[in-house]
C-alpha cells in the first residue's frame, strides 16, 4: 500500500480538494484509494491532534478535550485502530490522509517522527504533497485566518523578521498558554511559507525526495478538481467530475483591524486569569464586529515576494507541479486599514463583557480554576446496564462528552412539545395561480408502498401542491401506486429505473429541474417518504409559515430524530400517530441529528438541486439570498452556499422541524436494513444505523395536530379503489419480506440486538462516535 500525506498548506485550496475527496469516496474506494472517515470526514484534523508533541496544545486539542497528555494518549489509540479499521475492511492500494494543520503546525522533529511511527506500520511507501500558493498571497490570507481565531498582531510582525525566516518565525512565536487565550498557531508568524525549508523538515524524517509541492489555479473550483487530485496523489483511474464551488470571500481589512484590535484587549483581559473566552463566543463577538469592504491586498505585501523570489525559482525547476503566478505590480507597502465608524475595541469588549462572565461561571462549574479539566470520577461512567452494551471506545466517549459543550439536552426553542395541542383546523383549498405549479415536492422512492398515502395526504393537508416523485427498482407495488396517483392527477410519477451517474437520487434531481413542473413551482423542498414537514406555527400550514419568514428564499427545517418507540410490527397506521419518541433539540453530535432539507423560494438563484439543498448560486445574484433557520432566525452567509448541517448559532426549531421517522418499526428498519438506501447505494444499513437514529429520550406530539386533517385526505385518497387495492397488497408484501427476514439468521441477529439496546442520549452519542460515524 502506498500513503499519500496531504498536509496543506494553502488552507482555502486544500478544503476545496479535501471536500471533493470526501464527496468522491466511494468511487475512490472502488479505484482502490481509501479517504479515511475515522481521522476526520473531510479534513483528518484528529490524525493531527494525535501526533502533535503532548506539550504542544493546539486550539483544536484546547477545544476538543485532548490537551491533557493522557486524553491524547487515548485520541492517538483510537485514530491508528480506526484507520486499522478502514485499512484492514478495505485494503486499498492509495491511502490518502489529508489535513491542512499538519505542514502548518508540526514544526518539531519528534512530531513528524511520531507521525511517520504511526504509519510506518501500513507502509513504508509515504509521500508527501504539499499545496502552496505565492507567499504574499497566501500570507494575506492566513493572517485573516488568524485575526479571526484570535490574533493579536499585525503584519508587522512577518515584514520584520530576520533573514532566516523559518528562525525568526518560531522565535517571534509566543509559548502556548491556553490559560491566557494564547496558541502559537494563532498568534505567530507562519514559519511554513518558507517552502525551501518546509520541505527539508518533512524530508529529513520521510526521506529525501519525498516530499512534492504543488500550486492550484482557478480550476479547482469547477469539474477539474477531479484532475489536480488525481496528479497530486498519483490515482490513475478517473473519478468523474467534481460539482463546481465558489472560492470563500476573504474577510475585508477593515474587519481584519477590528478583530486585531480587539484580540488585543481580550488578551489583555485574559492574561489576569479570572476570565474565560471560550472560542465559539470569540467566533461569535467576531461576527459582530464584521464590516465590509476590501481584503487585505497582497500587492501591498511585495516585500514578501521579492524575500521568497529566489527560492520561488529554485522549487520550480524542482517540483514539476509549482507553477506560481508572477507578482502584481508593488503597491504601497501595507499598513492597517481604518476600522471605520470610530470603532472603539473597549466599547465592544464592555458591550461584551456580561456574555464573557456567564461563560466564565458556566467553565467553573465544570472545570478546575487553574483550566485543567475536573478528573473523571466514578459517577462519570454510563450505568452498568448501558456499560454492558458499549464497547471500551464508547465509554471513554461518555466521559470526554459529559464535559464538552456537545452533551445532549431539550432545553431550547420556546414550543411545548409534549402536551397535545387543539387539533388544526382544515387549510382552506388552494389553486395555483396561471402557469404557477405552486408548491412542490420533489422525491425519490424505493419500495416504500405502506408509507406512500398518508406522505402524500399529509402534505397536500399542510399546503403542498403537487408532487414529482422518481422511482427505482421498485418490489413492493411503489411504482404502481404513484403511477395511479398520477392517473389521479395527485403527484408527476418518473420511473428512474435506467439512472446513471453516482446515485439514483442525483440522477433524478438533475431530472427534475428540467420538469416544468419543477421549473414553474412558486417553492420546492427535496425530501424522503420517511420526512415530514412539521410546521409549528399559526395553523399549521405552508402559508402560516411563510407570513412568519417574510422575504426568506430559504428555510432550513432541521431534522427531528425519531426512534422506534417500542414498536415492532408494521401496522396500518399514520406513521405520526405511531411514533413520539424522538431526539432531544439540542443534539450536536452524531452529524445526522441537526442535518437539515431547505424549502426554497424558486427564483432562478441555484442552478442545481442536491439531496439537502440548492447548490451553485449564481455570482450576481446572491445578494437576493436570505437563508434562516427553523424559527425564521437568519443563518448568515457562511449557507449561501454549502452546507447541510446546523451549528449551535444556527439552530432553530420553533417555527418549522423536519420530523424524520427513520426507523419507523422494528421490522420496518430490517425490510431498510435489506434493500440499502436511495443515496448511497453501497452502504448498508446496519447496527450503526439503528444506533444513530433510534432516539427515544424526549416526547414530541406537536405534529399530531394534523391528524384530523390527515385522515380526511387520505379517506379521500383511499376511497378509490385500485389505489386502496395496491396500498393493501404494498403492506401485505412489507409483512411478509419482514417475517421473512426475521426467519434468516443473519437478521434475526441484527433485529434482536438492535431491539436489545437501550441508551439514553448521551450513551447514544457516545455509542455513535464510538463507531467511527461522521461527526
Amino acid at each position: 500500500m502506498r500513503i499519500v500525506l496531504h498536509i496543506g498548506v494553502d488552507t482555502r485550496a486544500v478544503a476545496r480538494l479535501q471536500s471533493v475527496l470526501a464527496a468522491k469516496r466511494g468511487q475512490l474506494a472502488a479505484k482502490g484509494v481509501l479517504f479515511p472517515r475515522s481521522p476526520g470526514n473531510e479534513n483528518h484534523t484528529r490524525l493531527f491532534m494525535s501526533v502533535s508533541d503532548p506539550d504542544h496544545v493546539d486550539t483544536l486539542r484546547d477545544n476538543r478535550g485532548f490537551a491533557e497528555p493522557a486524553r491524547q494518549a487515548r485520541l492517538r489509540e483510537d485514530v491508528t485502530a480506526g484507520l486499522a479499521r478502514e485499512i484492514a475492511a478495505q485494503r486499498p492500494e492509495t491511502l490518502v490522509l489529508s489535513a491542512v494543520q499538519l505542514g502548518q503546525g508540526l514544526a518539531r522533529r519528534s512530531e513528524l517522527e511520531r507521525l511517520q511511527s504511526m504509519l510506518s506500520g501500513w507502509s513504508d511507501d509515504i509521500r508527501v504533497v504539499a499545496h502552496v500558493d505565492a507567499p504574499a498571497s497566501l500570507l494575506a490570507r492566513h493572517y485573516a485566518a488568524q485575526v479571526l481565531e484570535g490574533r493579536a498582531t499585525g503584519l508587522e510582525v512577518e515584514l520584520g523578521l530576520g533573514p532566516e525566516w523559518w528562525e525568526a518565525a518560531l522565535a517571534a512565536t509566543p509559548a502556548t498558554e491556553p490559560a491566557a487565550g494564547i496558541f502559537a498557531e494563532v498568534q505567530g508568524p507562519a514559519f511554513w511559507l518558507d517552502y525551501e525549508r518546509l520541505a527539508s523538515h518533512w524530508e529529513s524524517v520521510f526521506g529525501a525526495g519525498r516530499v512534492a509541492l504543488r500550486s492550484t489555479d482557478d480550476s479547482i473550483w469547477g469539474p477539474g478538481a477531479t484532475e489536480e487530485i488525481r496528479t497530486a496523489f498519483g490515482i490513475e483511474p478517473r473519478i468523474g467530475k467534481a460539482e463546481p464551488a465558489t472560492p470563500p470571500e476573504p474577510p475585508s481589512a477593515a474587519w481584519l483591524a477590528r478583530g486585531r484590535a480587539f484580540n488585543a484587549l481580550t488578551l489583555r483581559m485574559l492574561a489576569r486569569r479570572d476570565r474565560v473566552l471560550p472560542r465559539p463566543l470569540q467566533m461569535r463577538f467576531m461576527e459582530e464586529m464584521r464590516i465590509d469592504g476590501e481584503p487585505v491586498d497582497p500587492a501591498s505585501l511585495s516585500r514578501i515576494y521579492e524575500r521568497f523570489a529566489p527560492m520561488l525559482s529554485r522549487l520550480e525547476r524542482a517540483h514539476p507541479g509549482l507553477h506560481l503566478p508572477s507578482p502584481p505590480a508593488p503597491a504601497d507597502g501595507w499598513q492597517e486599514a481604518d476600522p471605520h465608524y470610530g470603532f472603539r475595541a473597549s466599547q465592544y469588549l464592555s458591550a461584551f463583557l456580561w456574555r464573557i462572565d456567564k461563560a466564565t461561571a458556566e467553565a467553573r462549574a465544570a472545570t478546575r480554576l487553574d483550566g485543567q479539566a475536573a478528573p473523571l470520577q466514578k459517577p462519570d461512567l454510563p450505568p452498568e446496564a448501558a456499560r454492558a452494551q458499549m464497547p471500551p471506545e464508547a465509554i471513554r466517549k461518555y466521559q470526554e462528552i459529559l464535559r464538552s459543550p456537545f452533551r445532549p439536552h431539550n432545553r431550547l426553542g420556546s414550543v411545548d412539545e409534549e402536551t397535545p395541542g387543539t387539533p388544526y383546523a382544515p387549510a382552506p383549498a388552494r389553486t395555483p395561480g396561471p402557469g404557477s405549479s405552486g408548491n412542490l415536492i420533489v422525491a425519490c422512492m424505493k419500495d416504500e408502498a405502506p408509507y406512500v398515502l398518508e406522505w402524500i395526504a399529509y402534505h397536500r393537508a399542510i399546503g403542498f401542491d403537487t408532487f414529482l416523485i422518481y422511482t427505482n427498482d421498485c418490489s413492493d407495488g411503489t411504482d404502481a401506486i404513484l403511477a395511479r396517483l398520477d392517473e389521479m392527477g395527485v403527484v408527476h410519477h418518473r420511473d428512474n429505473t435506467g439512472w446513471t451517474g453516482n446515485s439514483p437520487q442525483q440522477c433524478a434531481l438533475d431530472a427534475a429541474m428540467a420538469e416544468p413542473v419543477f421549473r414553474n413551482a412558486a417553492w420546492i423542498a427535496h425530501i424522503d417518504v420517511d420526512e415530514f414537514v412539521n410546521i409549528r406555527c399559526g395553523n399549521g400550514t405552508l402559508a402560516d409559515l411563510f407570513a412568519r419568514t417574510g422575504d426568506a428564499t430559504n428555510i432550513a427545517m432541521t431534522w427531528r430524530l425519531f426512534g422506534h418507540d417500542g414498536v415492532t410490527r408494521i401496522k396500518d397506521r399514520p406513521v405520526i400517530a405511531q411514533f413520539t419518541s424522538c431526539a432531544p433539540k439540542f443534539a450536536p453530535k452524531p452529524h445526522t441529528a441537526w442535518g437539515f432539507k431547505t424549502l426554497f423560494r424558486n427564483n432562478g438563484v441555484y442552478s442545481r438541486l442536491s439531496c439537502h439543498r440548492p447548490n451553485r448560486p449564481d455570482p450576481d445574484r446572491v445578494d437576493e439570498i436570505t437563508w434562516v433557520n427553523g424559527s425564521g432566525a437568519p443563518m448568515g452567509p457562511q449557507v449561501v452556499r454549502n452546507g447541510w448541517r446546523n451549528s449551535r448559532r444556527s439552530i432553530g426549531y420553533d417555527l418549522v422541524q423536519l420530523n424524520h421517522y427513520a426507523l419507523r418499526s422494528a421490522d420496518s428498519y430490517l425490510v431498510k436494513r435489506q434493500r440499502g438506501r436511495a443515496l448511497h447505494v453501497d452502504r448498508a444499513i446496519g447496527l450503526n444505523y439503528w444506533i444513530r437514529m433510534d432516539w427515544n429520550d424526549t416526547r414530541d406530539v406537536t405534529i399530531q395536530r394534523n391528524l384530523p386533517r390527515l385522515k380526511t385526505e387520505m379517506a379521500r385518497l383511499r376511497a378509490d379503489p385500485a389505489l386502496e387495492a395496491l396500498h393493501a397488497a404494498g403492506l401485505g408484501w412489507h409483512r411478509a419480506k419482514a417475517e421473512e427476514l426475521r426467519n434468516t439468521p443473519e437478521f434475526r441477529a441484527l433485529y434482536d440486538q438492535a431491539l436489545g439496546i437501550r441508551l439514553n442520549g448521551t450513551e447514544r452519542v457516545a455509542y455513535a462516535l464510538a463507531l467511527d460515524m461522521e461527526s
